[in-house]
């Protein structure tokens, strides 16, 4: 397994009116942060919050490329990010309080829950689990990024990255946030940052991804 430290690029926040930041999504422009009672976009380039949605954000936030999804307590709900409307909700696979990250991929939900140290992919119109990853470590925030699994763990002081094997959910690599860094929920912009929110620090922090493993070329493999 390959573990090293995490690279913070950038600290955005706190923001006016958010006390904590939960999940945290990407829409192609814009960072989505769940602050408990509603959803603020961040422009990452500017720093600055744009516009918020009146809507419960407690925990995990996701974006399926047209549409918000949002872990409020034991549902999940789906947003139109335009009007703010709630289109429909699941529920949860742990109830009230027990889910923690969220991500969409493959057609799927991905629900981390957090002190039952799993991952779940559930199905996005009926909320049926369809398979369930093991973790050894507390699971907050969930994202895929060029066909890799990745999750955040907060346990005591400690918070790591780690992309793991969605098969078996073996640990592959790990990038250690600072001491007292924590990270509640993961996101990544589909190439080299993951958007990680900071729990009751208010902020989102930009990590480095480290690049994929490239695999040698026939003629580096025979030279």
């Amino acid at each position: 397994m390959n573990r090293s430290a995490a690279t913070i690029l950038r600290e955005y926040g706190p923001f006016p009116g958010v006390d904590s930041v939960g999940g945290v999504t990407y829409d192609g422009q814009h960072v989505w942060l769940a602050a408990g009672t509603k959803l603020t976009s961040l422009d990452p380039s500017s720093g600055e919050t744009l516009r918020s949605i009146d809507v419960a954000a407690h925990a995990g936030t996701a974006f399926d490329g047209q549409h918000l999804f949002q872990i409020a307590a034991d549902r999940i709900q789906k947003i139109d990010p335009q009007t703010g409307r709630v289109l429909g909700t699941i529920p949860t696979p742990g109830g009230a309080g027990a889910d923690s990250g969220l991500a969409w991929a493959e057609g799927s939900l991905w629900v981390g829950q957090y002190r039952d140290r799993k991952i779940h992919q559930i199905d996005p119109q009926t909320g049926a689990i369809l398979r369930t990853i093991e973790s050894n470590r507390f699971v907050t925030g969930v994202t895929w990024v060029e066909g890799d699994l990745w999750h955040a763990t907060w346990e005591d002081d400690a918070s790591e990255l780690r992309r793991i094997d969605p098969d078996t959910g073996e640990v592959l690599e790990t990038l250690e946030m600072p001491t007292g860094v924590g990270v509640s929920g993961l996101e990544s912009d589909g190439a080299d940052r993951f958007f990680c929110g900071g729990g009751n620090s208010g902020k989102v922090r930009a990590v480095r991804r480290p690049s994929a493993k490239r695999a040698p070329s026939e003629s580096e493999s025979t030279s």
